[in-house]
């Protein structure tokens, strides 16, 4: 019996080898299933003949017969003709080549994602028209089967193929603006109408140009429900402190300091923002991102958890830790004056900030442990002596200059500064060794310029 089972089992495979050595010609070639692309697919689906030959002008056939994996939403027939017809397109040969490519590639997502593996958020298609040459982000949303930026919904999912899926699906997806990354994320719905209240059109026509780039932090929709605007201020100049004007800022670009904003005080200069990247990103210290770099072709929006108030002279002091010792001198070592009250008024003010090292010197000096060891008067007098009243900018300085404290006497700043200093600064009791380092940082009610000294007035007036 084994001799008759070797026998039987050699006789087939001698059949099977040579069957798979041979071919229907010549029996030299073997017959091999062809790979399933998701071009392939596109091709046997008539209506994606339309994608099909965009695909072919765009010469991006071959990259998508690659091994990919891919990630398809293929627009039909119908989606196509209503797009062109909406950017005024007579036929898909009036459409520029480097938009239809940059179009087309924002339909593709690197990895074979089936339906029931997206979830709602964002992920990055494969297009690089976003700010700066960034991959596009596409909002996804799953919460009434998958829509993809608002404009897309899919109707056929899951058509997979060897080097990928594709999702047909009955819209186009144009390159998105900022204000059409807005709309299509139903957690920003807060912000669009506040955005849109009253027919407004200022924000939505400004944060659709695309030849100027924005940074966008983007309240959702919890923030604007418990934001009570406490100081009421105008709803426009709110939103506008939330965008950057020129740079489109990415989390990987962000690093602790200062930003100028779109929002103006009442003499137009920008409103300054702290950004704070020691644990996560936070604006001015009360404003975290909670979702990042949502790329747009005219920047980026990362969605914050809350509403950024226009900021005081004390917000600042408050967010940047360098400002730590400063904060404690006008507020617990001071009770009997109320700074952070006055200073968070209407002011303006300019504020002439000592960083902690300067704090730091003066304490090594006086030989005491802290701004609590210093008698409250005293203080008192050396704080009002940093304060100067109106909102006194660097352009607004000249050598020589010598404005009155609140605390009665004068100091003097000179032009330009020596070393690394941008000005230097006598005291009212007479030190001239005193730098401002940093200029115009500016609130709403008045701007602060930091000195690595602090300030001493003349205590035998």
């Amino acid at each position: 019996m084994k001799h008759l089972f070797k026998n039987v089992f050699a006789a087939t495979l001698v059949l099977f080898m040579a069957y798979s050595c041979s071919d229907d010609d010549n029996g030299t070639t073997p017959n091999v299933d062809p790979t399933t692309t998701v071009v392939d697919l596109a091709l046997d689906t008539e209506d994606l003949s339309i994608l099909v030959t965009a695909l072919t002008r765009a010469n991006l056939v071959t990259t998508l017969q690659g091994d990919g994996p891919f990630t398809v939403f293929a627009p039909t027939n119908a989606a196509f003709e209503a797009f062109l017809t909406a950017n005024n397109f007579a036929s898909l040969d009036d459409v520029p080549t480097d938009v239809l490519t940059q179009v087309l590639l924002n339909h593709v997502v690197s990895g074979t994602n089936l339906s029931t593996n997206l979830s709602t958020g964002y992920i990055s298609s494969l297009s690089t028209a976003g700010a700066e040459g960034r991959n596009l982000s596409l909002f996804v949303d799953t919460s009434n089967g998958v829509v993809i930026n608002g404009v897309a919904t899919v109707s056929t999912p899951d058509v997979t193929a060897d080097n990928g899926v594709v999702h047909i699906v009955n819209g186009v997806i144009g390159l998105p603006t900022i204000v059409d990354h807005a709309v299509a994320n139903g957690e920003l719905s807060s912000l669009v109408g506040a955005l849109t209240a009253d027919g407004n059109t200022t924000f939505t026509t400004t944060l659709s140009d695309d030849q100027t780039t924005f940074t966008v932090f983007a309240p959702v929709n919890s923030g604007f429900s418990s934001y009570t605007n406490p100081n009421s201020y105008d709803i426009n100049d709110v939103l506008s402190y939330h965008v950057i004007v020129g740079d489109a800022v990415y989390s990987d670009e962000l690093s602790n300091g200062y930003a100028s904003t779109f929002a103006t005080n009442g003499d137009g200069d920008n409103l300054s923002q702290y950004i704070n990247v020691d644990d996560g990103v936070v604006i001015n210290g009360g404003s975290t991102v909670a979702i990042a770099d949502v790329v747009a072709t005219n920047g980026v929006v990362h969605a914050v958890d809350n509403v950024i108030d226009l900021p005081t002279v004390v917000t600042f002091a408050v967010a940047d830790g360098t400002f730590s010792e400063l904060v404690g001198a006008l507020t617990t070592s001071t009770p009997e004056t109320d700074f952070a009250t006055v200073l968070s008024g209407e002011g303006a003010f300019t504020v002439f900030a000592p960083t902690d090292d300067a704090f730091s010197n003066l304490y090594t000096a006086l030989e005491v442990n802290g701004s609590s060891d210093i008698e409250e008067g005293l203080l008192t007098a050396v704080l009002n002596h940093h304060v100067v009243s109106g909102n006194v900018r660097s352009g607004d300085l000249t050598d020589g200059i010598s404005p009155e404290t609140l605390e009665g006497d004068n100091i003097t700043l000179n032009l330009p500064g020596t070393g690394d200093n941008i000005a230097d600064v006598t005291d009212g009791a007479g030190n001239d060794d005193i730098g401002i380092i940093v200029v115009d940082v500016q609130a709403f009610n008045g701007v602060i310029h930091v000195v690595n000294k602090v300030m001493l007035p003349d205590t035998m007036n």
